[in-house]
């Protein structure tokens, strides 16, 4: 699904140097997560693997089911299947949340070849989605994450994750602001959206997100390098220890 082969990157108008040589596999239907400490290039990564424009790749490729996806804008990688998921959700005054999903939704269905959905058909569709995510329908007809606390500001992201049907999720700090609630559901979204078809990069500074989106490898990220990977008990380890002692290991 994804390779990422000896990834370099910069700030575009700084020049400074943030990814220094990433190598990164993910397969078909596995959830890997990124941990590692503040200015990693966690979130770095996931602004590169969607495509914005304000960070220059120095080296290194990205290849996205075999093909290199760095010539490729952002609309053209959510059209192949590559979704972005904030941290922090942006507020759109003046958009209508359903009028942003379904013309989202209606576009990227043309770019696949797909016939757009009449109205009744985009609302079934939503109303049912909206209902696992216990999203209420008066928070649909308000502007895109205007007023929306940031537990309903990660549900509506989830929601677009489930209208899009993306193939490569990538979740940067999904968790951020989520009280333990808010985090179920929004986790519990995640993990009806698994399957053999679709992969997750779940980055994250904590374990407990990864108690419910239950990952398949964690990776840790210093210095923008991938130092260590392991199993699930992995990003256990970094909770009881800390890590400082991976990093020794690396040094």
């Amino acid at each position: 699904m994804l390779e990422i082969k000896n990834l370099h990157a910069r700030v575009a108008d700084e020049g400074t140097e943030i990814l220094r040589g990433i190598d990164l596999t993910v397969q078909d239907g596995e959830v890997a997560a990124i941990m590692g400490p503040n200015g990693s290039g966690k979130s770095t990564l996931s602004y590169i693997l969607a495509g914005r424009d304000d960070y220059e790749v120095t080296g290194g490729d990205i290849l996205y089911n075999g093909e290199s996806i760095l010539e490729m804008d952002p609309a053209e990688r959510a059209a192949s299947g590559v979704f972005l998921a904030f941290q922090y959700p942006l507020e759109i005054p003046g958009v209508a949340t359903m009028t942003f999903l379904k013309t989202a939704l209606n576009a990227q269905r043309k770019a696949r070849g797909e016939g757009e959905l009449t109205t009744p058909e985009f609302m079934r569709r939503v109303k049912a989605s909206a209902a696992e995510l216990k999203i209420d329908a008066e928070m649909l007809k308000r502007p895109l994450n205007v007023g929306f606390s940031g537990g309903e500001k990660k549900r509506a992201e989830i929601l677009q994750m489930a209208l899009l049907e993306p193939k490569l999720c990538v979740m940067d700090e999904t968790d951020s602001g989520l009280d333990i609630d808010a985090l179920k559901i929004v986790a519990d979204g995640v993990n009806a959206l698994r399957s053999p078809e679709r992969s997750f990069l779940v980055i994250t500074h904590y374990q407990r997100l990864l108690d419910y989106i239950v990952p398949d490898t964690v990776h840790v990220l210093y210095k923008g390098r991938i130092i260590k990977t392991g199993d699930k008990s992995l990003a256990l380890q970094l909770e009881n220890e800390g890590y400082s002692q991976i990093i020794g290991e690396a040094a």
